[in-house]
């Protein structure tokens, strides 16, 4: 008799599990973090995905928590960097210095820097020069550095997420839209409603939480990127992805009036991409081996809000990118 396992009811097993690991996962957060939902959705998509995030939003609002406590629970290496702008290329990357050998001799030695761990949280991103935030983008990009000829490649999973306060601009470096691309979203975290804040008064003054308990690792998370990408997506809903994308460029022959009218800049293919990838993550989150249009419209802002510049006159009507958002929904026709 035959003892193979059937790979579909394998994949399926896989699947319950990431369902239920996800549960796990809410279940240590809620630990020291109160609401946040979408905000923590999004950010594990990112890390599930193998891609980056900005996070947009005022300072206070717990996001080193919440990184640091994601960090803990997969058993990673986290390290805040503060931007600053005096920072310099080599504060991050690392640098060489001359030492000397026990045999009296002496040789560069790499002295690795903060980057050189799984979680990054680059805090004020936009307060550093653009030589300085050139080198962090370069990093997540290639997931390695070259210092004196030499390449160091980081330890997987790599994950970045990149602060910025929209409140304060002033003396601040805004990120050019090249470098935005290559965030996978741009997730907005606000201020919590009433009941929310006061369970976080109540839960911070009173007595320690509960320790975050890693339930996962790194190689835990690199198995996930291989199965995220073998989630089967129907080539309509790739369409649909596609087309949100490029109905978002001004010019474009399929773009709606209202485009041409409020938009400087698009979304690029980059956009479809990570949209469609954080489909398939999400899908699985739900406990499903396939992508549905909900998995795709749940994540259309955080994909396009930092890839769609918008002109004067939206400025001057008040409109924001996410309204522009909300108007591509509507204009581009679902598959049916």
């Amino acid at each position: 008799m035959s003892t193979d396992i059937d790979p579909f009811q394998a994949e399926q097993q896989i699947v319950e599990q990431i369902r239920i690991g996800r549960r796990r996962i809410d279940a240590e957060l809620s630990k020291v973090i109160v609401g946040q939902k979408q905000v923590i959705e999004q950010l594990l998509i990112g890390l599930f995905a193998g891609g980056h995030c900005l996070i947009t939003g005022a300072p206070g609002l717990a996001k080193t928590l919440l990184v640091r406590s994601i960090a803990q629970i997969f058993h990673l290496k986290f390290q805040r960097i503060q931007f600053t702008p005096d920072l310099m290329p080599a504060d991050i990357t690392g640098t060489e210095i001359l030492e000397q050998t026990p045999d009296g001799h002496r040789r560069m030695q790499f002295v690795k820097g903060p980057i050189f761990a799984n979680v990054i949280l680059a805090d004020e991103i936009n307060r550093t020069p653009p030589k300085t935030q050139a080198a962090l983008l370069e990093a997540m990009q290639e997931h390695q550095v070259t210092v004196g000829g030499v390449r160091y490649t980081f330890e997987e999973p790599f994950f970045v997420l990149a602060t910025q306060n929209p409140i304060e601009m002033e003396g601040t470096y805004p990120l050019p839209e090249a470098q935005l691309d290559r965030f996978m979203f741009n997730v907005e975290i606000d201020y919590l409603p009433e009941d929310d804040e006061v369970a976080v008064v109540k839960q911070t003054t009173s007595g320690r939480p509960e320790p975050i308990e890693p339930i996962y690792t790194g190689e835990d998370v690199r198995n996930f990127h291989e199965v995220v990408r073998r989630v089967p997506v129907a080539e309509a809903l790739v369409r649909y992805a596609v087309r949100l994308a490029a109905a978002s460029r001004p010019g474009h022959s399929g773009s709606p009036a209202f485009i041409n009218d409020w938009v400087s800049w698009g979304a690029g293919t980059r956009a479809a991409q990570f949209l469609v990838l954080g489909a398939k993550v999400r899908a699985l989150f739900e406990g499903r081996a396939h992508v549905t249009i909900d998995d795709l419209r749940a994540l259309v802002h955080a994909t396009l809000r930092h890839r769609i510049l918008i002109g004067y006159r939206a400025e001057a009507e008040g409109v924001s990118v996410d309204r522009v958002v909300d108007r591509l929904l509507e204009a581009v026709p679902a598959p049916g």
